[in-house]
């Protein structure tokens, strides 16, 4: 099979506006995404709606797609992007604009659930560990938590803590149950892109604002891959101090 990443990146962030562009170590924070991820996909493109992103992204050599603003999910920005980029490819993998610790080893795990090719959709999870604080880490609803049915596959996610155990102490519920984090990175069959963008948005994918909730509601399965290495998404300009302070540590 043969893939091709998509990034799509969006200048107005609620949270943090211009965050694709923000200074992370030197570099803007669409940059690092992107050389993380280049040299393990057969081509790599960011799609974006702000002529900022594309001067940035074509300053430093990378290839950019401009897109809608009109696009309410980044599933929807990716697929207008494959459209215009007019070659074929077994499967797209949406890598989010605001994880720039994607490791190659989580791209290679993501490509390895196509080998089952009844797999529609992909992503990845990762286990919290029992030593993470659970106020701050569990509960944190900008941190969505999923569900894995015996076959790998997601039941359902939340920016809720699921599930709740019954009768214990929440503070000890990571040293009960493995409980699994969303890591923001999604592969599609290029069939099942296309497919997805047209369905209406969903009352679960209202309610939580998780786009992949709307798939599940239309029937599609999304199969897990669990990594062990930690990312960190950025979705706030206190995120991006715990990001700069992670790079800092990763040079010592």
């Amino acid at each position: 099979m043969n893939y091709i990443g998509i990034i799509p990146a969006r200048y107005a962030s609620t949270r943090f506006p211009g965050k694709p562009l923000a200074d992370l170590g030197g570099k803007p924070m669409i940059q690092r995404v992107y050389e993380q991820v280049q040299g393990i996909l057969d081509a790599v493109y960011v799609a974006t709606d702000d002529v900022r992103i594309e001067a940035a992204v074509n300053a430093f050599g990378g290839r950019v797609v401009m897109t809608s603003d009109r696009h309410t999910s980044g599933t929807e920005r990716c697929c207008e992007a494959y459209r215009k980029i007019g070659r074929k490819y077994d499967a797209i993998i949406n890598i989010q604009g605001d994880e720039p610790f994607i490791e190659p080893e989580q791209i290679e795990l993501l490509k390895s659930c196509f080998t089952d090719h009844h797999v529609q959709i992909a992503t990845l999870v990762k286990p919290f560990l029992p030593t993470d604080d659970v106020e701050t880490a569990l509960c944190n609803p900008n941190s969505p938590k999923v569900v894995l049915n015996r076959n790998g596959e997601a039941i359902y996610f939340s920016r809720s803590v699921i599930p709740y155990l019954r009768g214990e102490d929440h503070t000890k519920w990571l040293a009960r149950h493995v409980y699994y984090k969303h890591v923001g990175l999604y592969a599609y069959r290029a069939g099942v892109l296309e497919e997805i963008t047209q369905l209406p948005q969903s009352p679960l994918e209202l309610a939580e604002s998780l786009e992949q909730l709307r798939w599940l509601e239309n029937g599609y399965t999304i199969k897990a891959a669990v990594t062990r290495q930690e990312t960190i998404g950025i979705d706030t300009p206190e995120d991006m101090e715990r990001a700069l302070a992670y790079l800092r540590s990763r040079r010592m």
